[in-house]
């Protein structure tokens, strides 16, 4: 059979009704009749059955080869379709590019700070602290000098910033491409970031306008403000205020106040070796600032220079003439102690011109020469003598008789401590406060003259010594006062009574608490030095109440007068007998009592030494009709110091400071009492000091005569310690208190 021809075909045999339907075919006559085609076609197809019939496999039907033209066209249809596909989804995705891009820019707009604050801020406000004489002592607040006009400044300064910072500066539009992708290059080929694409543009209105750190939002957002800025201030104008706002270090912001912090000059009068530095240290302003790192700041100038050389902003003559000719004056950073004074104006600020919203000028009191001899005299003692005496800081205030503050030092080195010891620091006063316990017995009746007994006191259990550990019989209260002695003053105390030592204390200056109990006669309620010295200037002015102040005048830099202080109605608070009496008594102190080595040649000059308990704290306050200055020193712990007395280490830089700031000063006297009461019995009495002899204690005795000579002691204990003077000394006059 012709079907069994075909390879792997096979037919499988049928049964029943699908057998008896197989051989059922239609022939013409079944048919509808129709058209000539019809038969035509019916007789193929049964011709074709028949051969099917037959058993035979019907031909093959051959397919016509494809023609080369329809293989173009088919070729040509996918390749069209490709392009097509491409074009359509290159459009979808640009579409939706745009779409993100705007998305990102709307999202970045909306967290732009609110578009009203969108202007060119104002300056953050300065104090500008001057002194008497008009010179620069501190400045607070960030250091911004004034604002200067581009076309005042030397061409090469703005083209030192072009050069290094954005060559392409005056070609884009806020925004620079050519720059962002050479940086990236540049970064990529380096391994790391050593290049950025930042425009000055952008810069600008990162310092303006935003933040520092170093996110993509925060790029974003300053390539946005960068295009605004660009679109609504002019080149020159981007410029000029980039160059007035850019930060340079040390507080230094614009290059007025840079040019004044490293040259000492305006940035109208830089050379081009000057304006190259200034540009490069835009860079790194902290590490590159030539107070703190002078090489890096002039390895960095030459980059700049040769920059300016390659953009043709200089020749290249101009450019190795500055190399290696570092023209920047650096002042050495020291302990810049005018700072605690800084910080005491700051203090005050707010309740003499309120909310500071622009920037000020604040003309001091201070005398910038004698702040200078203040600060050195402190510096060196504590430098000479700190370790044998375990004095670690000290402070010093020196004001005129009406409270004008004339130096002020709070503190060995500013940089290491900003704690102001002159000011905010309060310690025990020891026997410095004693004046306030013999002013308040001479306001009860008693003289200079007047007997009291030192002799062992015992209050309540507390049985306190003199210095020495000895004891005179009868002195007076001159002596007493000179020689510091602690029995009398305790005496007094108690006598007078404590709550009018208290009392008197706060009348003539003294504003701390005070304890009204026995032991306030050895000042053991803590003070500041400030106040302790505004309170002995009675003393120098003739009995007038002071109130200490160091500022006198605040204005804008416009000019503009916020504040001046107005001369005060000053109180009588001693009256002027008693301030003679008290002055002559402290002047015994300098004559022959505890401070014999403080010393003004020609004059004269009265004051009070000072100990703490366990020596934790040495003062001496000492005056002329000049200057009212009191010195401490100590340790910040309270811990004692190596018997360190106020006769000692103070009155040393006391007398250091006072011979300098009286020199070229005529001589003035001292307020003395009417009559001229007790100064020549006392310069008699000094000339008569009689060899030591024994002398029993006996009660207390008023003594209206003439003046005694200094009392012998009834217990003689030497001090090896002391040495020959310092044996000699507490012989005569009780040792230094």
């Amino acid at each position: 059979m012709a079907w069994g021809k075909k390879k792997g075909a096979r037919k499988e045999p049928l049964f029943g009704l699908p057998a008896a339907l197989a051989d059922l075919r239609l022939t013409a006559a079944d048919r509808v009749p129709g058209g000539d085609d019809k038969p035509k076609k019916s007789a193929k197809t049964s011709a074709r059955r028949k051969s099917e019939d037959a058993g035979d496999e019907p031909p093959r039907e051959r397919k016509a080869p494809a023609s080369r033209s329809g293989a173009k066209r088919r070729s040509r249809s996918r390749s069209g379709f490709s392009l097509g596909r491409l074009v359509y989804w290159g459009a979808v995705l640009s579409l939706w590019g745009v779409i993100a891009v705007i998305a990102v820019v709307v999202y970045v707009g909306a967290h732009l700070p609110p578009i009203q604050s969108l202007e060119i801020p104002k300056r953050p406000p300065t104090i500008q602290i001057v002194g008497m004489d008009g010179s620069m002592l501190a400045q607070r607040g960030e250091m911004a000098g004034a604002n200067v006009a581009l076309k005042d400044l030397p061409p090469y300064l703005p083209k030192a910033f072009i050069a290094i910072e954005d060559r392409r500066f005056y070609s884009h539009f806020g925004i620079d491409p050519v720059g962002i992708l050479r940086a990236l290059v540049t970064n990529v080929l380096h391994r790391g970031v050593s290049q950025g694409g930042s425009t000055l543009t952008q810069q600008l209105a990162k310092n303006l306008f935003l933040t520092q750190e170093r996110t993509i939002q925060r790029k974003l957002q300053e390539a946005e403000l960068a295009i605004w800025l660009e679109r609504k201030h002019s080149k020159d104008d981007i410029l000029e205020l980039y160059l007035n706002r850019v930060y340079f270090g040390s507080g230094a912001y614009g290059v007025e106040a840079a040019a004044q912090k490293y040259f000492g000059k305006s940035a109208k009068n830089v050379t081009i070796a000057e304006a190259a530095m200034l540009a490069g240290l835009v860079k790194s302003p902290s590490r590159l600032a030539p107070n703190r790192n002078p090489e890096g700041a002039e390895a960095r100038a030459q980059i700049v220079l040769a920059a300016m050389a390659d953009a043709k902003f200089i020749t290249d003559a101009q450019a190795k003439a500055s190399i290696g000719h570092p023209s920047y004056n650096v002042k050495p950073a020291g302990a810049g102690t005018v700072n605690y004074v800084a910080d005491w104006i700051g203090e005050v600020l707010d309740d003499l011109v309120g909310q500071i919203d622009e920037s000020i000028k604040v003309e001091t009191t201070i005398d910038p020469k004698l702040q200078s001899v203040a600060e050195a005299a402190i510096i060196d003692e504590l430098a000479a003598k700190s370790v044998k005496f375990n004095v670690s800081q000290g402070a010093l205030v020196a004001m005129t008789p009406d409270g004008a503050v004339r130096a002020m030092v709070g503190g060995r080195n500013y940089s290491d401590s900003q704690y102001n010891r002159a000011v905010t620091a309060k310690r025990q006063p020891g026997s410095s406060f004693k004046p306030f316990v013999y002013l308040t017995a001479l306001e009860q009746g008693l003289t200079p003259d007047t007997m009291r007994q030192d002799a062992p006191i015992e209050v309540k259990g507390w049985r306190p010594e003199n210095y020495t550990h000895e004891y005179f019989g009868a002195v007076t209260l001159t002596q007493a006062l000179a020689m510091s002695l602690n029995t009398v003053a305790i005496r007094l105390g108690l006598e007078v009574g404590p709550k009018n030592v208290v009392r008197t204390a706060h009348r003539l200056g003294i504003s701390s608490k005070l304890e009204p109990n026995a032991s306030i006669a050895l000042g053991t309620s803590e003070v500041s030095v400030v106040e302790l010295v505004g309170a002995y200037a009675p003393f120098a002015n003739g009995g007038l109440a002071v109130a200490p102040h160091v500022v006198t005048r605040i204005r804008t830099l416009s000019g503009k007068l916020l504040y001046m202080r107005q001369p005060e109605e000053r109180n009588q608070v001693i009256e002027p007998r008693y301030v003679g009496m008290m002055n002559a008594m402290m002047r015994e102190t300098l004559i022959s009592g505890t401070a014999k080595k403080a010393e003004i040649p020609g004059w004269p000059a009265a004051g009070k030494t000072g100990t703490s308990q366990d020596y934790r704290d040495a003062w001496f306050i000492g005056y002329t009709a000049n200057l009212v200055t009191g010195v401490w020193l100590g340790n910040d712990d309270n811990s004692p110091t190596k018997k360190a007395t106020g006769g000692g280490l103070p009155v040393e830089v006391w007398t250091r400071f006072m011979k300098a700031a009286h020199e070229g000063v005529p001589v003035a006297n001292l307020p003395s009492a009417p009559g001229g009461w007790g100064l020549s019995n006392l310069a008699q009495a000094a000339s008569q000091v009689s060899p030591p002899t024994a002398a029993a204690p006996g009660p207390a005795a008023a003594n209206n005569g003439g003046y005694r000579p200094p009392p012998t002691r009834a217990n003689v204990r030497p001090e090896a310690a002391a040495g020959l003077d310092g044996w000699l000394m507490d012989r005569l006059f009780g040792g230094n208190r």
